[in-house]
């Protein structure tokens, strides 16, 4: 009896405390934690700052607008500097104050602000400071395009479309930055402005290659080759070709790349002052003709880059013809003919001073009479890239090894 009464005491006493603490938490809930606004956009101007008392409504006079630039200025540099502390967070607090007030200044100023802090945002990878201010620049185009109310369109409206599209490229948004440049290139056509359009489609080309779209690259820089070629503008026959070869060898057309390169060759023949040019851009016409397996063609142009080279004293582009060329035979096992041109390269090298290339030379000789089993001369050969290597203190122990291999296959 007694140890019963004991625990019928203990229960009472736990259902007690039980009642006491529903009742209690029924009567007051603890307040929920608060969740962050999804919706909030730290671009907007939801509170008035003292920077602006009256709000964005109220027109400003040039004397405010110059007080509030200065202001602005100084808190851009603020930013700045607590960026250089180490708080990104605190920074971006303060850039996106400057960037809420800037509105005020206009849209193009806006617009310049937005851009310069949408590059600090990307390069310090803060993917939503990024993305906030890519949908305010969207905002402003679609409000330039489509001036609401019967709103007039802004006066600066021309400055602003250029603004816009540096400003998407700054926040990495190629494709963005392109639909501003293909509307002012639209309306620049419209009014029949030759240089705009000139201007805005080397642009678009630009834009392609900086973000490897080579098939839209080409196009554009084709567009741009005819409109010289119709308007008899060799200067930009020329460098549009030029862009034409690189791009097609980016995109690893190489057949495309020969044609273009071709066009410029006859070009730079028919002016002595580019003459110069040619042996270089041989060099890599004979580069293309191997990667699309035309080896003929290939060992035809680089003897034709050599020739062109040589009495130009262009050492380094004569040597390279001579090496691949060389290279060129002994990948298809010429092996006498690639023997002589690695002879004379070595001549060539030694010619232009180079010293590191007289002994790969030496080295490639002796290589090639190891092929050949010819061991007598492969270790003349080594011995002399031993001799070079011994003057400058480099691969003199690669040098010795082959000599001595050769040595124990007597």
């Amino acid at each position: 009896m007694t140890l019963l009464r004991y625990w019928s005491g203990i229960a009472g006493t736990i259902v007690c405390s039980l009642s006491m603490t529903l009742s209690i938490n029924a009567a007051d809930p603890p307040a929920k934690p608060q969740l962050p606004d999804r919706f909030y956009n730290p671009l907007e101007l939801s509170t008035p700052d003292p920077l602006l008392p009256g709000g964005l409504n109220r027109p400003l006079p040039e004397a405010e607008k110059q007080a509030l630039r200065t202001a602005l200025d100084r808190l851009d540099t603020e930013a700045g500097a607590k960026l250089r502390s180490g708080d990104s967070l605190g920074a971006f607090d303060i850039w996106n104050r400057e960037l809420r007030l800037r509105r005020a200044l206009g849209l193009l100023e806006e617009v310049q602000a937005l851009g310069r802090v949408g590059n600090i945002a990307w390069v310090q990878n803060q993917p939503n400071q990024v993305r906030v201010i890519t949908n305010r620049l969207s905002a402003i185009q679609i409000q330039i395009q489509q001036p609401q109310n019967n709103q007039p369109v802004p006066p600066d409206r021309a400055q602003i479309l250029p603004g816009l599209g540096l400003a998407f490229q700054q926040v990495r948004s190629p494709g963005l930055a392109l639909k501003v440049y293909q509307q002012m290139l639209t309306e620049a056509r419209a009014r029949q402005d030759a240089a705009a359009e000139l201007n805005l489609l080397n642009t678009i080309g630009q834009l392609h290659l900086s973000w490897f779209d080579y098939p839209d690259a080409i196009a554009t820089y084709t567009e741009l080759l005819n409109i010289a070629k119709a308007r008899n503008d060799a200067q930009n026959v020329t460098a549009n070709l030029a862009q034409l070869a690189y791009i097609s060898e980016q995109a690893k057309q190489p057949a495309q790349a020969i044609a273009y390169q071709q066009q410029l060759i006859d070009i730079y023949q028919r002016d002595p002052q580019q003459a110069k040019l040619i042996p270089a851009l041989k060099l890599r016409q004979a580069d293309n003709y191997a990667a699309t397996n035309q080896l003929e063609a290939a060992e035809k142009v680089y003897q034709e880059a050599f020739e062109l080279a040589a009495p130009l004293l262009q050492f380094a582009y004569a040597s390279d013809a001579l090496r691949k060329l060389g290279a060129l035979y002994r990948s298809n096992n010429r092996l006498d003919a690639a023997l002589q041109v690695y002879q004379y390269l070595a001549g060539v090298q030694q010619q232009a001073y180079d010293t590191f290339g007289v002994m790969d030379a030496y080295d490639q000789i002796g290589q090639i009479q190891l092929q050949r089993n010819a061991r007598t001369e492969a270790a003349n050969a080594f011995r002399q890239g031993l001799e070079v290597a011994q003057q400058i203190n480099y691969r003199v122990d690669y040098f010795t090894e082959q000599l001595q291999k050769i040595q124990a296959a007597r």
